[in-house]
């Protein structure tokens, strides 16, 4: 009876082993299953990159557009003031070229025209702060142009452009056509627009009567006036402003530009240093140069 009870005992348990290993094949099985449904999808999307398929149907959809009347016959340009239109026309007429050969018609579609590299490429252009290029159904593309606004000329290496408050580069200018604007001359000069213009702001008056500011030597500024002396001032942004301020103030009390002097250097802090004019054929002086102190 013992032995009989044993053996009963037995069975259960290889019974529960064999239900665990059909489980365990069922989930084997399962796995494989998915894996080999993946591969088939993998497969699937490669052949179909290979094929070029989702290009194809993007183009046989875009023209189904096309054929439903929304084709572009034409295109606008707006916000256009000092840039050569032409640029622009090329740009646009290019990306329509392109697009109406890809399907092979005479007319893209709509939905053919890459307007965000229509966009990539007017952006390339120094004039163009902006650029929207939008749709206008059912067959008109709008190019809505926001230009920089030319502030000053810069004159490095005898060559003359127009920049922004920025320093962007905007376009070459012939010397014969050079607009009134402020000129800043040398290597960099462009890139210290911004710092100018907060200079000059401090003495608004010595702006008005600005000819030309030359960035000299990468560290500092020497500011030319119409009435033809040239005012030195420090390094540094603040430096100079406070620099330029004094001199505005004591040029309004006594009238310093104007009366025929040559320089005026205000980089020793606290003092300026004045260049007197010398007549043709007049000894030269070697004692020291004049000094005065600046007003504070």
């Amino acid at each position: 009876m013992a032995t009989r009870g044993a053996k009963s005992k037995r069975k259960p348990s290889s019974q529960k082993g064999a239900k665990k290993i059909s489980v365990a094949n069922a989930r084997a099985n399962k796995l494989a299953a998915f894996a080999f449904t993946g591969f088939l999808v993998l497969m699937a999307g490669a052949a179909a990159i290979a094929l070029d398929l989702p290009a194809k149907a993007a183009l046989s959809a875009g023209e189904a557009v096309g054929s439903a009347g929304f084709r572009v016959d034409g295109y606008q340009i707006v916000g256009l003031k000092h840039m050569d239109r032409k640029l622009v026309d090329a740009v646009v007429l290019d990306e329509l070229r392109l697009a109406a050969a890809a399907a092979g018609v005479a007319k893209p579609a709509q939905p053919l025209v890459n307007v965000a590299r229509i966009r990539d490429r007017l952006m390339r252009f120094g004039w163009v702060k902006d650029a929207r290029v939008s749709r206008r159904l059912p067959d008109t593309l709008v190019i809505d142009i926001v230009e920089r606004i030319p502030s000053a000329l810069w004159q490095d290496r005898q060559r003359l452009a127009l920049i922004d408050g920025d320093g962007v580069v905007l376009d070459r200018v012939p010397v014969d056509k050079m607009p009134d604007l402020p000129l800043v001359i040398g290597p960099g000069a462009n890139s210290r627009a911004s710092e100018l213009k907060a200079i000059l702001a401090a003495a608004p008056t010595m702006q008005a009567q600005l000819a030309s500011a030359t960035w000299v030597g990468g560290r500092r500024w020497d500011l030319s006036f119409q009435s033809g002396e040239t005012v030195a001032l420090p390094e540094g942004e603040k430096a100079a402003s406070d620099a330029l301020a004094r001199f505005a103030k004591m040029d309004r009390s006594t009238g310093l530009l104007g009366r025929g002097l040559v320089r005026f250097d205000l980089r020793i802090p606290g003092k300026m240093i004045v260049r007197l004019p010398r007549s043709p054929g007049e000894p030269i002086d070697l004692s020291p140069t004049l000094q005065q102190p600046a007003e504070g």
